[in-house]
């Protein structure tokens, strides 16, 4: 698999190999490999047993139905075919004796042409051919073993497969699903949420197929191509090679087919991506589509996107509809040949008639494995397209930031621990989200425990950016960002940002209920701690309101409750964390003047007695503040309190006017 890929455009990729695809599938298949081991030794049985019935067939007719006998040769009457049977057997004297004409006798041996044994009566010929009768009868009793036998380890080893696969696909969507919660911000920036929604949904549904289909796939239909090849050469040699005569038009159409098919489910794939990226983007942008007007224009675009997914689909399926007939057609022109050549071969005693119903049987059987293979290679070449995307997902690098060793292991709680949080530092800082695009540049500040300091400038000048590198949701370029004056990149990532809480300005709030919302991360709460960061934070009016109170349910990002209302559950949120650091980006933007109010409360509850940053929007937001930090293109041009800044009458000076 190659790692080169980019996932941001869904384009085609290229050519990974197949090979590759399925090892890089083999340590998913591993924990399993006793139940991949028993389904691959009941695929072998149970192709025996397949291989054996039409052989119980051949053996049925060539000795009890048409027994093979010896033939006279008569230059006149042409050859004779004989039924010979021993005089002393029960019964036969008395028979013999009551048709002599039609018998010949010699030494303890009679024999009749197989033409008059029409002649004899119905209940002589059953007492004549006992033995046969009863050995059809056996003959019959095994094939309805073998077809019991057949059912039962087919059965079991459906199930086996099944288990097994569902097994693997649960591992594989687990093993997805933590990779993307590892990947760094910039990730989803880059790739639409109805993408990485097929990837974890449809293209994991797609590998279940090759896991359960895989095993019969490599083992079951080759094994029972190569037994009856092996089967067909055993009964006639020459009527095998003639009826393989087809054999070279089969794979050249195989391989061409697969070629056609490889390309047409990796378009599939891509167009089922952008259909959900679609429809994910139109369910959370309905309010603006509908705003605007747009819902004519936003519904031709998805049907035209819908009309190149079925342009693909009807590809597919003309692929497929030429190549199945086809192999029907050539299955039929292989039997064909074996009639034709095989009844030569019977009529000149060649072969048995028994061995050519066994050979007809087995060139049926053999041309359904065939069948079989194409239409798991429409499931391979599937799993293949998804296991390509998939691949891409598991390739990407762009991990949230890691822990540095060798430094500052001997400060703190030991190497990448900490107590607590007595400062914040930006040391000479440098960012940029784009090469060659600076954001920030040669930012550097401090700020004590218990202070308040204050982030201010106009929009793009970086406000945001600094507390994105402090949640350490990227790395500086240069530059370092330190706590207790460690860097944070040789601090434990989950340890230090258990000790913040972030309040938004655009509140996200999961789906469930209001108690869950508030918990996160701490579920330890009492309930008497509940009722007090309820209070707190000035939720309690309106959750009791709700029907359900606190167990309200909310949906998704809890549209059901408003503005302020979402806010307001933010920060308890943050107060449920009892956070040494918090983070504020402009808590109380877009909000009513008596909501900003209460929200203003709830903050200041918060507050109290911690170290915070405050991103203002509202310069009114930062006259509290113990500091001020002005930031323009990326720079801080300022830096102060409220009185001294406004003494200098400078860009912070400006602004307040503005």
């Amino acid at each position: 698999m190659r790692t080169d890929f980019g996932y941001v455009e869904e384009d085609d990729l290229g050519k990974p190999y197949d090979v590759r695809l399925l090892r890089r599938l083999l340590p998913f298949s591993r924990p399993y490999g006793r139940l991949l081991i028993a389904s691959i030794g009941l695929v072998i049985f149970i192709t025996l047993l397949e291989l054996s019935l039409p052989y119980v067939t051949k053996i049925a007719i060539d000795r009890y139905i048409v027994p093979v006998q010896s033939v006279d040769g008569d230059r006149e009457k042409g050859d004779i075919r004989y039924y010979r049977i021993l005089l002393n057997e029960s019964g036969v004297g008395q028979i013999v004796e009551k048709y002599p004409e039609l018998f010949e006798v010699k030494e303890g041996v009679a024999k009749i042409s197989f033409q008059q044994l029409s002649k004899l009566e119905r209940r002589d010929l059953f007492r004549l051919r006992q033995k046969d009768i009863g050995g059809i009868a056996l003959a019959a009793g095994i094939f309805l073993i073998l077809i019991i036998a057949d059912f039962i380890l087919n059965f079991v080893q459906v199930m086996i497969m099944e288990y097994t696969g569902q097994q693997m696909m649960h591992d594989l969507r687990v093993t997805l699903f933590r990779h993307i919660q590892s990947l760094s911000v910039s990730f989803f920036s880059k790739n639409p949420i109805g993408r990485l929604v097929t990837r974890v949904t449809n293209d994991v549904q797609n590998m279940h197929e090759l896991f359960t289909s895989i095993i019969s796939f490599v083992f079951k239909d080759l094994f029972l191509l190569a037994g009856i090849a092996a089967v067909l050469v055993s009964i006639s040699w020459k009527l095998a090679l003639v009826s393989f005569t087809v054999l070279p038009v089969v794979v050249y159409a195989s391989f061409n087919f697969s070629g056609r098919a490889r390309k047409i489910f990796r378009r599939l794939r891509i167009k089922v991506a952008e259909i959900n990226t679609t429809f994910s983007e139109t369910i959370s942008g309905m309010r603006v589509i509908q705003l605007f007007g747009q819902e004519s224009e936003n519904f031709r675009k998805f049907k035209q996107l819908n009309h190149e997914n079925y342009l693909v689909g009807m590809q597919q399926i003309r692929v497929f509809g030429t190549f199945m007939p086809f192999i029907e057609f050539m299955g039929v022109v292989a039997l064909a040949i074996v009639i034709l050549y095989g009844g030569w071969g019977v009529l000149g005693e060649e072969i048995s008639l028994g061995a050519m119903v066994a050979f007809i049987t087995y060139m049926r059987m053999f041309f359904r494995p065939i069948r079989d293979i194409a239409e798991k290679y429409n499931i391979l070449q599937n799993a293949m397209a998804s296991a390509e995307r998939l691949f891409l997902v598991l390739d990407t690098k762009g991990r949230q930031p890691r822990l540095l060793t060798g430094s500052g292991s001997e400060e703190g709680a030991g190497a990448g621990g900490i107590d607590g949080i007595t400062c914040v530092a930006f040391d000479n800082v440098y960012f940029e989200y784009v090469t060659g695009e600076p954001v920030l540049k040669a930012v550097s500040f401090e700020l004590k425990a218990g202070k308040t300091l204050a982030i201010v400038g106009p929009t793009g000048s970086g406000k945001t950016t600094l507390i994105h590198l402090l949640t350490r949701f990227y790395d500086p370029i240069s530059g370092t960002v330190r706590i207790n004056g460690r860097d944070i990149r040789t601090l434990d990532t989950s340890a230090f940002r258990a000790k913040m809480a972030l309040v938004m300005q655009e509140p996200f709030l999961f789906s469930g209920s209001i108690r869950e919302n508030v918990i996160q991360g701490n579920a330890a709460l009492s309930d008497r701690e509940m009722a007090d960061i309820l209070e707190a934070s000035n939720c309690r009016g309106f959750i009791e309101r709700q029907p359900h109170g606190l167990d309200a349910h909310l949906s998704e990002g809890g549209a059901t409750l408003s503005s302020g209302e979402r806010q307001l559950v933010s920060i308890a949120r943050a107060m449920a964390r009892n956070p040494e650091l918090i983070i504020l980006d402009e808590a109380t933007s877009y909000i009513d003047s008596t909501t900003e109010q209460q929200i203003q409360e709830a903050l200041d509850n918060l507050l109290s007695d911690r170290t915070s940053i405050v991103i203002a929007h509202r310069l009114s937001t930062a006259r509290n503040a113990d500091r001020i930090v002005v930031l323009n293109h990326g720079s801080i041009i300022e830096s102060g309190t409220h009185d001294e800044l406004m003494d200098s009458r400078g860009f912070y000076f400006r602004l307040t006017q503005l």
